[in-house]
């Protein structure tokens, strides 16, 4: 375990970080997630499906979710800040917004959720406890035959983010970590541009409940 790592505390490090840097002067930062985008619209789901995107940040996902009719979207993230920054940023469209403050281990909802997003969030769990019941959490918020769209920093990608070791993951040990719960469909090694114009490798993974 690196440095200051048993006292790191998620939330404050976050909250730190969105009211310190602007969008763009973040590594994440996407103009257009088009990825993201690609996917989900390759699940031809109907407009009125339950999306959850988690680890959002102020990612502009949500601003194309609404420009495509989804109606039905939830936006988490641990950092406050960030949360409200996006709901300045949508103004009057984000009423349409279910907005969730929260660490995603310990999110609770009474809904179910047709797609749950999540670039760039799991891969900064490195305790395998942590993992595990990300992994349970997801398998009891999404539906049977609903869809987990993840993407985590590819086995050749870097080795932090924001100063925090990540886990890095290939197309197989995604598979193998989601296999109890979900089937593999499709995946994606991608390169993302920082706005610092550095490069970083992406796998992106999409995953289909299993009804049992």
């Amino acid at each position: 375990m690196s440095k200051n790592q048993e006292r790191f505390n998620r939330k404050t490090h976050w909250e730190r970080i969105y009211e310190n840097k602007a969008s763009n002067e973040v590594s994440w930062y996407q103009e257009k997630p088009e990825a993201s985008l690609q996917f989900i619209k390759d699940l031809n789901l109907p407009k009125k499906a339950s999306i959850l995107d988690v680890g959002a940040g102020d990612s502009n996902l949500v601003d194309f979710l609404l420009e495509n009719a989804f109606s039905n979207i939830t936006v988490l993230d641990i950092s406050e800040k960030a949360i409200n920054r996006t709901k300045n940023r949508l103004g009057e469209k984000g009423r349409k917004i279910h907005w969730a403050v929260s660490d995603i281990l310990k999110f609770k909802s009474d809904f179910l959720y047709d797609i749950w997003h999540d670039r760039a969030a799991f891969h900064f769990l490195t305790k395998e406890s942590e993992i595990q019941k990300y992994v349970d959490l997801a398998s009891k918020l999404i539906k049977p035959n609903g869809y987990l769209l993840i993407a985590t920093f590819a086995h050749d990608g870097p080795l932090q983010c924001s100063g925090i070791e990540i886990t890095r993951y290939s197309k197989e040990k995604l598979e193998e970590t989601f296999q109890h719960f979900f089937e593999l469909k499709a995946c994606l090694h991608q390169t993302h541009n920082t706005p610092f114009k550095t490069n970083q490798k992406f796998m992106y993974c999409c995953f289909r409940r299993k009804k049992q």
